[in-house]
C-alpha cells in the first residue's frame, strides 16, 4: 500500500495547525499551581478559563510550591508557552523565535490575594505587548502591604485578556509575604471577562503579533509598576 504525498502534506499541515492553536501561555515564574516545576503539572495550565473545564480562580488546581516574598521586592515574572519543554524552568529566557500563541498581546494584570482567591488586588499592569515568554516582566510588591503567611490563602496572580481572541487566562502562585504592620492591599481589583457570568467578547489593544515575540515591556509601564 502506498501513501499519497499530497495526503501526507495535508496531514502535516493539519498537525502544525493544531500545535499552533494549542501553544498558549502560562506563568512560569513564580511557579504557579499546576505549572511547570510542580508535582501537579498539567499541560492544560496554558489554557483559557472555560476551556475543557479550566476554572477560575487559579485553574482549580490545589496548593502548589511556595515562593517567599517581601514588601518592596521586585519579581521578574517569566512566561511559559506549551511549545517549550516542561523542563525549561532554568531561570533563563528562551530563544526569541520561540513559538507562542500571544494572540496579539492584550492586557496583563498582576495581583495579590490574601483570601484564597476570593478577591485579587492589582499591583501591576502591562498592556499591548504582554504576555511574551521572550522577556521578563518586572512586578513590585508594594512597600506597604501587610504580611501574609497563611498557606493556601496568599496568592500572587497573573491574569490576561487577549487582543485577537476573546479569552481570559488566570494563573496563581502560592506565596508568603513579609509585609508591614498595619499595611493595606491596593483597592483596585482585577478585571474579569470572557467566561460564564462575566462580560463576553471583551478584548484589549495589542501589538498584533499572534505567534511571535513582540517588543517586550513598555518602558513607561515598567517605571509606573516599579514606582
Amino acid at each position: 500500500m502506498t501513501t499519497s504525498p499530497s495526503w501526507l502534506l495535508s496531514l502535516c499541515v493539519l498537525l502544525a495547525f493544531f500545535m499552533t492553536i494549542e501553544a498558549h501561555m502560562a506563568m512560569l515564574y513564580p511557579r504557579c499551581r499546576g505549572g511547570v516545576g510542580t508535582k501537579d503539572f498539567d499541560w492544560r495550565i496554558h489554557q483559557f478559563v472555560g476551556y475543557e473545564g479550566y476554572k477560575f480562580p487559579c485553574g482549580g488546581y490545589p496548593k502548589g510550591p511556595n515562593t517567599d516574598l517581601k514588601a518592596g521586592q521586585v519579581i521578574n515574572v517569566r512566561f511559559w508557552s506549551s511549545s517549550m519543554s516542561d523542563k525549561e524552568d532554568n531561570g533563563k529566557l528562551p530563544k526569541m523565535n520561540i513559538e507562542q500563541a500571544r494572540h496579539g498581546g492584550g492586557m496583563c494584570e498582576f495581583s495579590l490575594s490574601y483570601d484564597g482567591g476570593k478577591s485579587f488586588h492589582v499591583i501591576a499592569t502591562y498592556t499591548k505587548t504582554c504576555p511574551d515568554a521572550a522577556y521578563e516582566w518586572p512586578v513590585k510588591i508594594p512597600k506597604n502591604v501587610p504580611s501574609c503567611d497563611d498557606p493556601g490563602k496568599c496568592l500572587f496572580s497573573w491574569s490576561w485578556t487577549a487582543n485577537l481572541a476573546p479569552q481570559f487566562y488566570h494563573n496563581c502562585a502560592d506565596v508568603t509575604i513579609k509585609g508591614v504592620e498595619g499595611g493595606k492591599l491596593p483597592e483596585k481589583t482585577i478585571q474579569i471577562y470572557d467566561f460564564k457570568g462575566h462580560k463576553q467578547g471583551k478584548s484589549f489593544a495589542g501589538d498584533g503579533k499572534s505567534h511571535s515575540h513582540g517588543a517586550g515591556p513598555i518602558e513607561s509601564e515598567i517605571n509606573a509598576n516599579l514606582a
